[in-house]
């Protein structure tokens, strides 16, 4: 059983995870939204879709997951980090 830190403060939380840890759940920083955040070698991915996601995908590929939690009453200093990118492109010509 692997063991996950959920950090969170008074409006959010995210869920620390390596890059590896994705590639292992088979997942890349592609697969999460633009609300988590990295830094080097660590996501940290918000608790509403790409934590479950994460979540759900490791259990399925790799095994159980629980959960320790890291709270501030403050704002958390994840949220001064780097979001995760993600490249949509939007075509505004149509061709026929």
């Amino acid at each position: 059983m692997k063991t996950f830190t959920m950090h969170s403060d008074t409006g959010h939380g995210w869920l620390e995870v390596s890059i590896q840890e994705a590639r292992q759940a088979l997942l890349d920083t592609s697969d999460f939204s633009q609300f988590s955040f990295m830094r080097g070698e660590k996501l940290y991915l918000e608790e509403d879709c790409d934590a479950t996601l994460f979540i759900r995908c490791w259990e399925h590929h790799v095994g159980p997951v629980t959960i320790t939690e890291k709270y501030s009453h403050y704002d958390h200093w994840i949220r001064a980090l780097t979001r995760i990118k993600v490249d949509i492109f939007i075509d505004d010509e149509i061709l026929f």
